[in-house]
Formats: C-alpha cells, structure tokens, sequence
C-alpha cells in the first residue's frame, strides 16, 4: 500500500513542477499571431527568429544570353540548367526558389536559377530572349512576393 502511495505522490509531484514550468513560460513568452508555426493556442518567444519575408520590394533589372551581358557559357545558368523564360538571378535568394512578380508578370511563377555580380547581391535580373526585350524591361523597383 505504502509503494501506491509513494508512486501517487511522485505523480502529483511531477504534475506540479510541470505547472510550474508551464507558468514560467508564461511570464517570459507571448502569443504572436504572425509567427509562421503559432496556432491559436501556442505560445512563443518574443524575440523569435525572424523568418525570411514573403515579399520584399527589390530593385529589379533584366538580361539576356549575351557574353557581354553573362559569361563564357551565356546559354547555361549558374545552376546549370539551360537559360529559358521564367529564369530568373538573384544572389539573396537559394538555387530553385520560386518567386512572382505580380506588379508586371501577373500570377506568372519564376525560379532562381542564376546568379549576378557580387556587387548585385540585393538585385534581381529576369532572362529574356533577346537583349531587345531585355532594354525595353530596363530598371525597374518592384515587389516580389517569395513562395
């Protein structure tokens, strides 16, 4: 008998510094809605690892497969996939991250698959097919929403 009793206090014990515990984390953390993993009833620190932004206004620009414009392999993308509509180069961003431009393209869905000089490294540059269409982008300030 004396063992259960021993095991039920050891149980109210554990559920009370579980209570504890608890209600420290509550003087030192707040509910924050836009957190990227709260839900309605999480709890999460105030000071939390900014996430990367879903959009971000970016000096944008534009080029085509011209070595005077690229390199030695115009046609080739610094991934190492085949230059084509939709390709775009940005330094800040990871190989295969897909990105809009709703101001100018719409719903259209773009991939980063190149990169530019390394003095550009908060830039954008889209691909087009001729150095024609690509002067007639020209610059351009933007939003670009991040997916």
């Amino acid at each position: 008998m004396s063992k259960y009793i021993a095991l039920a206090a050891l149980f109210v014990g554990l559920g009370t510094l579980k209570i504890g515990v608890i209600e420290g984390a509550v003087d030192n953390y707040a509910y924050d809605p836009s957190y990227p993993y709260a839900d309605g009833t999480a709890l999460v620190s105030q000071s939390p690892v900014t996430p990367a932004p879903k959009s971000k206004n970016v000096f944008v620009t534009a080029y085509s497969s011209q070595v005077e414009e690229t390199d030695s392999t115009p046609y080739i993308t610094a991934s190492g996939s085949n230059v084509r509509t939709g390709v775009v180069a940005a330094n800040w961003l990871p190989f295969g991250t897909k990105i809009k431009i709703p101001e100018l393209f719409g719903e259209k869905v773009f991939t980063v698959e190149d990169r530019m000089n390394k003095r550009n490294a908060d830039k954008m540059d889209i691909w087009f097919p001729t150095t024609k269409e690509a002067l007639r982008f020209g610059t351009q300030v933007t939003r670009v929403e991040i997916l």
